[in-house]
């Protein structure tokens, strides 16, 4: 008599384990990586299929059969296959959230993997005949037959993406000029054999050919290379030069950029030079058009992929390259969920496809530095600004005893009164939107503060509310203190609202801009907003971080930083690390063509010592001293840590589970702090406390969390809150 056979599936579950299901009756048995519809509990689930077995850890009586196979063949496989289960372990992470992170949405959800047709309007032959005149009345109609006109049709997904009216859409049907259909989807996987490039590559200087000529020199097998170089320098030329021989060969490049560094004008510099199919993939996109890159991608019909963290898993049979670009950004590491580092997944990626990758940043991570000390990555240095491009003048600005006109120096607003009446571009940076960071009772004292979070509330005026950055908590601006009644209420800093209000009527003669999160939350807001200041109708620039990284604009010649003292006095090992990077970052947006720079950096504490080193010595001697400090202390990356967080309704629950937990490490070779409350304590109604998990070495810590962690799943206390191990943790707070 034949065993049974179980189906193992993992399934997108907070728990470390695959579950048995039984087959259909006479049907085949799903291959490994196939999608199958599972029952679970009260609902259906979409898992993928691990592997089958002739046993199962659960009672087999209670077994139940798969509801449905979804794929007729699998849809992860070999390298990303590898990928997935080596990730899982390194992270501590159950395969089947692993796995689900490396589908889109629409294949989570079940629906087919297959490419459906798409649905478009085509001009009829009324259509074709019809004068442009005759709709003269209906302005948004006739823009969108002339469009017609010359491209005969339009997919309905790109009806809005172009801005066209779905009234003026339904009035040209009801009048026949266009009708619905359907197209089905065709790849072109021959791409590569009519390649041409689309524009003459510019010059390399000898630094930038070096870096091409050593990657190039290890015949595009696999290797590490971290390409430092400063602001202007000229990186992205050498992602270019460095991508042509693998495109003609037909191959695939894989670009990933941080969510604010991916914009048009960053598209655009790609597809300028390589007229290949090009694939984008943000946050911007809908699950039915992130499924469209992916289906292309899986097909080979892209030689080009451009997007952020998640991008990193597109099923790309012909990968031939890895690039990173501005490696160093703390969006790179996922802070919820299955908590991977793209970065060093990537690397790992790029091992198992034996193909180059290439890391850029002006300020690289202190980990990325580690691993050239160590031999793992390979040092190119591009130490000129590229062009006429100039080094830029920097000045610190005591702030001391000054009276601050929302929040500027007298010395600034005379630098920049000089630098727009020259008829350039001035960027003001500052951390913090809204109008003000808190809201004060000037009779007694009390500061609003969030009732959830050990937070105070930001004042928003335009929109007459006080929110928390926090948990999202939000109320109508308060008109009485809640502590005392008295209407004698005050808001204490200054916000990147404040600011936009107060040089608008300062300088109502210059046109400004301001982005950040509140300015630039509608689709498409952000890329407007850019696109005004390359063309030069802004001429003041404020805003937060989404504004001074990665940017390219050749008329700003004056940066000002406002206020970067609090990151000074951090409890994060890290923060000087991220305050030097962010320095350099948003320095580097002044001088970046024929024009000198200036940079103005305000501060209560001119003569902090990190300040004068950045000022004067740059970030190099800054991250050697950095990485120097953590190698004497054990600290990442020259030590290895984890962190083990809880968090609870009442704090003694998340202490009572952490202490609990540090005994499951008791004879183990790792070191453990805490535990204790996270700087923020209280966020979101709910505790938060943590234990640092430390060790000499990677295997160490690998081998103990492994040794703890089915003993650390089983303790009861873990059911009265909610926990998670995070391996390499990028914040403390």
């Amino acid at each position: 008599m034949r065993s049974p056979v179980y189906i193992q599936v993992a399934l997108p579950l907070p728990l470390r384990q695959n579950f048995s299901y039984l087959p259909r009756e006479g049907e085949a048995l799903p291959e490994t990586g196939c999608r199958v519809s599972v029952p679970f509990g009260r609902q259906s689930l979409v898992g993928v299929v691990v592997g089958h077995s002739q046993e199962s850890e659960f009672d087999p009586a209670k077994l139940k059969p798969i509801n449905s196979v979804l794929d007729s063949a699998p849809l992860v496989t070999g390298q990303l296959w590898k990928l997935a289960n080596l990730a899982a372990r390194y992270y501590f992470s159950p395969l089947g959230m692993v796995l689900q992170q490396m589908l889109p949405v629409k294949l989570r959800q079940g629906e087919s993997a297959d490419a459906a047709p798409v649905k478009i309007w085509q001009l009829t032959d009324a259509g074709k005949q019809c004068q442009l005149d005759t709709l003269k009345r209906a302005f948004q109609q006739q823009r969108l037959l002339a469009y017609l006109q010359t491209k005969i049709e339009i997919e309905d997904v790109a009806v809005s993406q172009l801005e066209f009216s779905r009234q003026a859409l339904k009035a040209l049907a009801d009048k026949g000029f266009i009708t619905e259909g359907e197209r089905q989807i065709s790849f072109d996987t021959n791409w590569a054999n009519n390649f041409e490039l689309g524009e003459t590559p510019q010059t390399l200087n000898r630094e930038q050919a070096v870096a091409v000529a050593t990657v190039n020199g290890d015949g595009l097998n696999y290797g590490a290379y971290l390409l430092e170089g400063v602001t202007g320098s000229g990186k992205t030329e050498v992602y270019l030069h460095l991508m042509e021989p693998v495109i003609r060969a037909g191959k695939s490049v894989l670009v990933l950029v941080p969510e604010i560094g991916l914009t048009p004008q960053t598209i655009e510099r790609f597809a300028r030079r390589y007229p290949v199919p090009t694939g984008v993939l943000h946050s911007g996109l809908n699950d039915n058009e992130r499924l469209q890159v992916w289906q292309q991608a899986k097909a080979g019909a892209l030689g080009i992929i451009i997007g952020t963290r998640s991008a990193l898993f597109t099923d790309l049979p012909n990968l031939g390259m890895i690039i990173i670009d501005e490696e160093h950004d703390s969006s790179f590491k996922q802070q919820d969920g299955f908590r991977y580092h793209g970065r060093d997944l990537a690397v790992m990626r790029a091992n198992l496809h034996n193909v180059p990758i290439i890391l850029g940043s002006a300020t690289p991570s202190i980990e990325s530095l580690h691993n050239i000390s160590i031999g793992k990555y390979r040092r190119l240095q591009l130490t000129r600004r590229a062009g006429v491009a100039r080094e830029v003048s920097q000045e610190i600005v005591d702030l001391r005893l000054q009276n601050l006109d929302a929040g500027l120096s007298a010395q600034l607003l005379t630098k920049m009164e000089q630098h727009l009446e020259a008829g350039n571009q001035v960027m003001l940076f500052l951390n913090r939107r809204g109008f003000a960071p808190a809201l004060l009772c000037h009779e007694c004292g009390h500061l609003h503060g969030c009732s959830r979070c050990d937070a105070f509330y930001t004042v928003h005026q335009s929109s007459n509310l006080v929110q928390c950055h926090h948990c999202g908590s939000q109320k109508r601006l308060p008109r009485q203190c809640e502590e005392c009644g008295s209407t004698q209420l005050f808001t204490q800093g200054v916000g990147t609202e404040q600011l936009e209000q107060a040089l608008a009527a300062r300088y109502p003669q210059y046109p400004l801009v301001r982005i950040d999160r509140d300015t630039t939350s509608r689709k498409g807001s952000l890329d407007k907003l850019l696109e005004k200041i390359r063309r030069g109708e802004a001429r003041i620039l404020i805003g937060t971080q989404m504004l001074a990284k990665g940017h390219h604009f050749p008329d700003v010649t004056l940066v000002g930083l406002l206020d970067v003292d609090g990151a000074l006095f951090s409890a994060d090992f890290r923060a000087s690390e991220r305050l030097a990077q962010l320095y350099i970052q948003v320095a580097g947006r002044a001088g970046r063509a024929s024009k000198p720079g200036e940079v103005v950096l305000q501060t209560h504490q001119p003569d902090h010592p990190l300040l004068h080193q950045l000022t004067t010595l740059g970030y190099g001697p800054f991250a050697e001293a950095a990485l120097k400090e953590r190698q004497e202390a054990l600290l990442p990356p020259a030590g290895q840590m984890a962190i083990l967080r809880a968090e609870a309704s009442h704090a003694h629950q998340a202490q009572q589970f952490l202490a609990e937990a540090n005994h499951c490490f008791d004879q183990l070779a790792i070191q453990r702090v805490g535990p204790m409350p996270a700087p923020m304590e209280r966020k979101a109604g709910k505790y938060r406390l943590h234990t640092l998990l430390l060790a000499n070495d990677r295997k160490r810590l690998q081998q103990a969390i492994e040794l703890a962690l089915p003993k650390i799943e089983a303790l009861a206390s873990g059911k009265r809150c909610r926990w998670h191990l995070e391996r390499d943790p990028q914040d403390l707070l």
